[in-house]
């Protein structure tokens, strides 16, 4: 053999084996889990619809529910930043006690991707104070960034804060 021939056949296996290389690393591409769908902005209003729904459950845990472990609640009518389950019970066990039905204002949502989703906007509450039975509305802005684990929606972050104008 020549000295030719041989790097020729060197260099003929060596593209060889690189073409092995890509296909494989192609067909693993191709062969892995399908391309998740982002969900529509109908899908996301629906999560705060579920939301609201727990809250008329007057269920604390039931609400808790909806939030993540690792979830951070900074809550309308409560100074105290909620980062575990046992705090956020806490603070939806003397909300519940006003009987709150939300209502969305104002909605602005953004689908970050497959797994994530912001929900901010304007929302109000209608209370009833559960010592003397009379009625209030409270408005509040808001953001819900919902995160999708193991196939399932919750919240990772919410925020809710009274209208500074009242």
């Amino acid at each position: 053999m020549t000295r030719r021939s041989i790097t020729k056949r060197v260099a003929i296996a060596g593209a060889a084996a690189l073409v092995a290389v890509g296909t494989f690393a192609a067909g693993g591409a191709v062969a892995g889990p399908e391309k998740a769908v982002k969900p529509t902005k109908k899908q996301v209003a629906a999560l705060f619809d579920e939301w609201n729904a727990a809250l008329k459950t007057q269920d604390p845990e039931e609400v808790a529910d909806l939030y993540w472990d690792d979830a951070v609640l900074l809550p309308t009518l409560s100074n105290q930043v909620r980062t575990d389950r046992e705090g956020r019970i806490d603070y939806f066990e003397h909300f519940l006690a006003n009987k709150p039905v939300g209502k969305k204002i104002e909605t602005h949502i953004n689908v970050l991707d497959s797994n994530s989703v912001l929900d901010a906007g304007l929302y109000e509450f209608a209370l009833t104070d559960h010592d003397t039975g009379e009625k209030s509305i409270a408005k509040a802005r808001y953001t819900y960034e919902w995160e999708k684990r193991d196939g399932e929606w919750k919240i990772v972050n919410h925020h809710s804060s009274l209208m500074p104008e009242g």
